[in-house]
């Protein structure tokens, strides 16, 4: 079966951009002019997946008030005959069918995947991560959802990265697949494990795409530190049981939740915008001209 449905996350506090998250929550920062939030799930939507579910938490309103119309702010942009504006406003609400869950406490990301099981069922389905932004058009995603069900197994996405990284994801261990070097076999799994005892340097990112029967296993997984229940584990007892794939990335990819990653996508946006490039790029030119 292939899946239709995805999961994406949303229920963090965003302290690493305080105090700008204080009142509004860090899926909506602007990345030029669209909310992170926005590109991942046209992400998703460009994968054929249109039934989307967004793990919320307190203080995350607006990220339901984006998804939905505004008839005064549309009744003035017509008004007023500003049609660019009135699309673009329009256009989130018209991008896919979105729920809503909240997870009540914060216990890590199995468990805010585990929220989702009774929207889900049992279907395979994919989880996006709302910090990673991708620059592929949604192919990776698309490849990833393909994969899943012609394998019937879980597919995660990985990333090479130098040792001094390799403390901050969770590392794979496993074969390639004879048939696509940038396939592998996965057999297990070290939640950032350090160099000195990384499997590999393949390191697991934002992108999933989960069998039903991961529910199971996340309600079996301990909790860890902070009491948190994480989805490496529930994975790595798919993957004991039998290899699960992983598919390398080596496309554009940037971790928003990280303040110098936001900058760098906001840059690397702007430049490619046909209405702002080529002027943001001769500012560009003259502010590095000027150090």
């Amino acid at each position: 079966m292939r899946a239709r449905k995805a999961v994406i996350p949303a229920a963090g506090l965003g302290t690493r951009f305080l105090p700008a998250t204080k009142a509004q929550p860090k899926e909506m920062l602007p990345l030029v002019d669209k909310p992170a939030m926005q590109y991942i799930v046209e992400e998703a939507v460009t994968a054929a997946l249109d039934d989307l579910l967004i793990v919320t938490g307190r203080g995350k309103r607006s990220l339901e008030d984006h998804f939905d119309r505004d008839d005064q702010l549309e009744a003035i942009l017509a008004s007023t005959s500003k049609d660019d504006l009135l699309e673009a406003i329009r256009a989130p609400a018209q991008l896919a069918r979105v729920h809503y869950v909240r997870q009540g406490q914060a216990l890590g990301l199995g468990h805010a995947v585990g929220c989702a099981r009774q929207h889900v069922g049992g279907e395979p389905f994919a989880v996006l991560l709302g910090d990673d932004v991708l620059g592929d058009n949604g192919q990776l995603l698309e490849r990833m959802v393909e994969l899943c069900g012609a394998t019937e197994r879980t597919v995660v996405a990985v990333m090479e990265f130098d040792d001094d990284q390799l403390h901050k994801y969770g590392v794979i261990a496993g074969d390639p697949d004879p048939s696509d070097p940038d396939v592998y076999h996965v057999t297990d799994m070290v939640e950032k494990p350090g160099p000195a005892n990384a499997p590999s340097n393949l390191c697991i990112i934002g992108r999933y795409v989960l069998t039903p029967d991961i529910f199971d296993h996340i309600d079996a997984a301990r909790p860890g530190q902070g009491g948190e229940i994480q989805l490496t584990d529930a994975m790595r007892t798919q993957a004991h049981e039998k290899p699960i794939r992983a598919i390398r990335y080596s496309g554009p990819r940037y971790d928003v939740g990280s303040k110098a990653d936001w900058l760098r996508a906001t840059v690397r946006l702007a430049v490619d915008r046909p209405d702002l490039g080529p002027e943001f790029r001769a500012f560009l030119r003259d502010m590095v001209r000027s150090w």
